[in-house]
């Protein structure tokens, strides 16, 4: 059995390393912060002294981080996994990043004879907490067949999606998707109120239609429409990941006007203050752009 360390216990990733743990997957973790470092130790996992301690102590490292350029320092910088973890380890890393990004990763770790697994995480936080997250991965044959008891412990659902790479992008395509349906839907559920519709009337008619989609139906239904709009997944990402969106489907000379509207909504969401609010937060601030109450299900 592979030992196995843990790098990013944000919001997604402190639910997923919890469940490896809980499962009988004993962790090195390390964070920037160690408020969740805490929350793993308590639970059974071993601090790790920074990165460095993390690959040292592992032939398997997780990193579940923010953005491209901390996952280049994380796994390539001084002091980073590739540079700590022995020959024959495997990095896989579970970060939304530009896709020219993992390119580099798995080419740096194929030079020094490790290996590298993408595999970005689907569904929402909530789902990492329970241990029913989704994955899109590209792998070698054999390194999927090495991350896969990992995977099955902190989800459900599991695409292999072929070699290095394919998971990254994969997950771009998703998330313009879940995005953009955000915005829509904001737009939308702000026209209804505008119009002076009944909330709970207009969603069942377009639960009942082709209109319906899966941001609407689950995360609008727990989140922003029950008045919470605390952070699973937040604007300030959204927007980034949107950004990857519109840089991989530039080299790829593919255009994508809508995602590229979208993101525009989501920048006038941030200049309004919403940057840290969860991404089906995105109705509240349309609502108060169009002077109409927020839209709430109705107490009973």
């Amino acid at each position: 059995m592979d030992r196995v360390g843990f790098v990013g216990l944000g919001r997604m990733g402190q639910g997923m390393a919890l469940n490896l743990q809980r499962k009988g997957i004993g962790l090195t973790v390390h964070d920037s912060r160690r408020e969740p470092v805490d929350v793993l130790v308590a639970a059974g996992a071993t601090a790790g002294n920074g990165t460095a301690g993390v690959a040292a102590a592992s032939d398997l490292v997780v990193t579940m981080l923010p953005n491209s350029a901390i996952v280049e320092d994380v796994v390539l910088g001084p002091g980073g996994v590739l540079e700590n973890l022995d020959e024959g380890g495997l990095i896989l890393d579970m970060s939304t990043v530009d896709p020219e990004t993992t390119d580099r990763l798995a080419a740096a770790a194929a030079d020094r004879g490790r290996a590298f697994v993408d595999a970005p995480v689907g569904r929402l936080a909530s789902h990492a907490d329970a241990g029913e997250s989704l994955f899109m991965v590209g792998a070698s044959d054999a390194d999927f067949e090495r991350v896969r008891p990992l995977l099955e412990a902190m989800g459900t659902t599991i695409y292999h999606c072929g070699a290095p790479g394919t998971g990254t992008r994969s997950k771009l395509v998703n998330n313009f998707l879940a995005i953009a349906s955000c915005q829509m839907n904001a737009e939308a559920l702000t026209f209804a109120a505008g119009l002076g519709l009944d909330l709970e009337t207009t969603l069942d008619v377009i639960y009942g239609t082709t209109a319906t989609n899966g941001q609407l139906k689950i995360n609008y239904a727990t989140k922003v429409l029950t008045g919470d709009t605390e952070p699973g997944f937040t604007i300030d990402l959204a927007h980034k990941d949107l950004s990857l969106v519109l840089g991989a489907a530039n080299a790829a000379k593919v255009p994508m006007p809508m995602a590229a509207v979208a993101r525009e909504g989501l920048s006038l969401a941030r200049a309004g203050g919403y940057q840290d609010k969860d991404f089906s937060g995105l109705l509240d601030h349309w609502c108060e752009r169009a002077g109409v109450a927020k839209q709430r299900f109705k107490k009973s």
